[in-house]
C-alpha cells in the first residue's frame, strides 16, 4: 500500500496537538524547568523541534542550500542550538514552532513520499522524514511529560516511532563505531490496541518483544532498557538495544536505570 503524505501529516499532527495541550498551560517559570535531558529546560525541548522543522523545510524546498550549510558548518551540536533560543519567552517559543510546524505540515503534504532529502545522517525518503519529525515531537514530548508529571496515552502512532526506530539499526552501529553483524533480528511488539506489530524474519533466533510504547521509550532512549518489560534475546539483538537509537546524531548520555522508578 503505497504511503500517504497526508495521513502522515495527519499523524504528526495529532502528536503535535498532545503536545502543545501540555505547553499551552504552562507559566513562564515551567517552561524554565529542567528535563531529564542533561542540561536541557521545557523551553529547549521545544526549540529543538522548531529549529529542526525550519531545517526539514528547507532540506525539502532546497536541498542544494541545505547541503551546502552542513558542508560549511561545524557537526550539528543540539547543545548549542538551543542556547541560540534560550532569550525567548514561552509565549514566543511556542508562536515560533506553532509557525515552523505549520510551515513543515504544509511543505510535506505536497510532497511525493519517494522524494530523496539530504540531512545530517543518510539522506531519507520525504516519507522517512517526516515519520522522523514525528518521532522526535513524540520522544521530546516525553521529556516535557515527564517533567510536569504528565502521563500520555499510547496511541496506534506509536508504530511509526517503532519503525524508524528499527530502520535506523544500521546507523545505530555506524555512528556508536561498531560494526553491524549480518544477523537478523525478529522484532514482535503488542501494539496498544492489543494487536501485533512485527518485523524481521519469523526464524530469527535474535529478538526483541514486548509493549510497543516501550520499545518506543528505548530507541529514543527516553528510558533505560533495564526499566522496559522488554524481553531481548541473543546477543545480537543486545547489543543492538544496548544503544539503539531512532534519532540522527551522536547521542546523549540517556536515561539511567531506575531513574524514573
Amino acid at each position: 500500500m503505497p504511503v500517504s503524505m497526508d495521513a502522515l501529516a495527519d499523524d504528526v499532527a495529532a502528536e503535535t496537538d498532545v503536545l502543545r495541550d501540555i505547553l499551552v498551560g504552562l507559566s513562564e517559570e515551567d517552561w524554565r524547568r529542567a528535563t531529564p535531558a542533561a542540561g536541557w529546560t521545557i523551553a529547549d525541548q521545544v526549540s529543538h523541534l522548531a529549529h529542526f522543522d525550519a531545517t526539514a523545510v528547507k532540506s525539502a524546498v532546497d536541498p542544494d542550500g541545505f547541503r551546502a550549510d552542513v558542508e560549511n558548518s561545524p557537526p550539528i551540536d543540539p547543545d548549542a542550538v538551543a542556547l541560540q533560543y534560550r532569550d525567548l519567552t514561552g509565549e514566543e517559543m511556542l508562536r515560533w514552532f506553532d509557525g515552523e510546524r505549520g510551515r513543515l505540515l504544509d511543505t510535506f503534504r505536497a510532497l511525493d513520499p519517494g522524494t530523496r532529502l539530504p540531512w545530517y545522517g543518510p539522506a531519507m525518503s520525504a516519507a522517512s522524514s517526516l515519520t522522523a519529525r514525528l518521532m522526535e515531537t513524540w520522544a521530546h514530548g516525553q521529556d516535557v511529560a515527564d517533567t510536569v508529571g504528565v502521563t500520555r496515552e499510547p496511541t496506534g502512532r506509536l508504530r511509526n516511532v517503532a519503525h524508524i526506530g528499527i530502520g535506523a539499526r544500521t546507523y545505530s552501529y555506524a555512528v556508536n563505531g561498531v560494526g553491524m553483524p549480518d544477523t537478523p533480528i525478529r522484532v514482535e511488539l503488542v501494539a496498544p490496541d492489543g494487536t501485533a506489530w512485527t518485523w524481521g524474519p519469523e526464524q530469527a533466533v535474535d529478538r526483541v518483544t514486548g509493549p510497543a510504547l516501550d520499545f518506543c521509550l528505548a530507541v529514543t532512549q527516553r528510558r533505560h532498557r533495564d526499566d522496559t518489560a522488554l524481553e531481548i534475546t541473543g546477543p545480537v539483538a543486545n547489543e543492538w538495544m544496548s544503544f539503539a537509537q531512532a534519532f540522527a546524531g551522536p547521542a546523549g548520555p540517556g536515561r539511567k536505570a531506575g531513574q524514573f522508578s
